[in-house]
């Protein structure tokens, strides 16, 4: 219905914001990362607030994707009655393949968001997000497992966002997000410790946008597929520069914590943004931008 929707990670499993406001007035919004097995996470602290920005390193932590079947999405159906996009993550491809698998069979789920920005443990720990033959392995693992759409969601903690893009785009994807977090790390000053138990997480918020806009619009000069852009969007201006940048669609990730009406203040922006200017759809901005 609109193309703004929350991110992973910054939503939950979407109930817990449908005690502030009707969740349907939304196209979409991806849930929780969730896994095949049950994931605790990283020691606390697990976020870390800093001026424009904040990093988290969570760890997936997620109940495993029997539960979520089981638990999460029936919990879900009674607020939200359209199809929800199923994040999916996972540590060798038979776990991405094998999660993707089980939601497949869920009626709620619509698309899948698959994030690759995840050690493979049985190829010594390289993320499969940084290596091209990784990406698409996960990639095309994935989309033998459900004829459902699959966005794939790239790490931008890469030197060529576009040969990723490329390499996902041929292994089959219907579609690509980006950007994920960046890898930051933040000192305590007065104990000169890391201020989260995992040393380093994702940075994300409104200080990445620049990075993100531009990673957009270098991977939309790569492929023909649709792009979900996201990466410190707070109004509807800033989703606006993703659009001309060539996203098709925005999601809205970190502002979700600042203030939980976010996304549906930043697609009302948008309209009187189209308002303004005498235009329709938002299809007229994407990958308008005048070089």
């Amino acid at each position: 219905d609109n193309p703004v929707i929350p991110a992973s990670g910054t939503f939950g499993f979407g109930y817990e914001f449908a005690e502030l406001y009707d969740i349907n007035m939304l196209g979409t919004f991806s849930f929780k990362g969730t896994t095949k097995d049950a994931r605790f996470g990283n020691p606390t602290p697990r976020i870390a607030e800093c001026p424009n920005r904040m990093i988290n390193a969570v760890g997936l932590q997620n109940p495993g994707v029997e539960k979520v079947i089981g638990e999460e999405l029936p919990k879900l159906k009674k607020c939200f009655n359209k199809k929800v996009m199923a994040n999916v993550s996972g540590f060798s491809v038979e776990d991405y393949a094998y999660t993707c698998e089980k939601l497949n069979s869920q009626d709620q789920i619509g698309w899948f968001e698959v994030n690759i920005s995840c050690p493979n443990v049985k190829e010594g720990g390289i993320v499969f997000g940084t290596d091209p033959r990784a990406a698409a392995a996960v990639t095309e693992a994935v989309k033998k497992n459900t004829k459902k759409p699959v966005i794939v969601k790239l790490s931008p903690n890469v030197t060529d966002i576009a040969l990723m893009a490329r390499a996902v785009e041929e292994a089959g994807a219907d579609a690509i997000a980006l950007i994920n977090t960046l890898t930051g790390m933040v000192i305590d000053t007065r104990t000169w410790q890391p201020l989260l138990g995992n040393i380093t997480g994702g940075l994300s918020g409104p200080a990445v946008k620049p990075i993100a806009v531009r990673m957009v619009w270098q991977a939309a000069q790569a492929v023909k597929i649709p792009i979900l852009g996201l990466g410190g969007i707070t109004c509807g201006e800033d989703a606006v520069e993703f659009l001309l940048a060539g996203a098709s669609a925005v999601a809205v990730g970190a502002e979700n914590f600042v203030h939980p009406d976010a996304v549906v203040r930043v697609a009302e922006d948008i309209d009187a943004y189209l308002a303004a200017r005498g235009l329709e759809h938002v299809s007229q901005l994407v990958g308008q931008v005048k070089l």
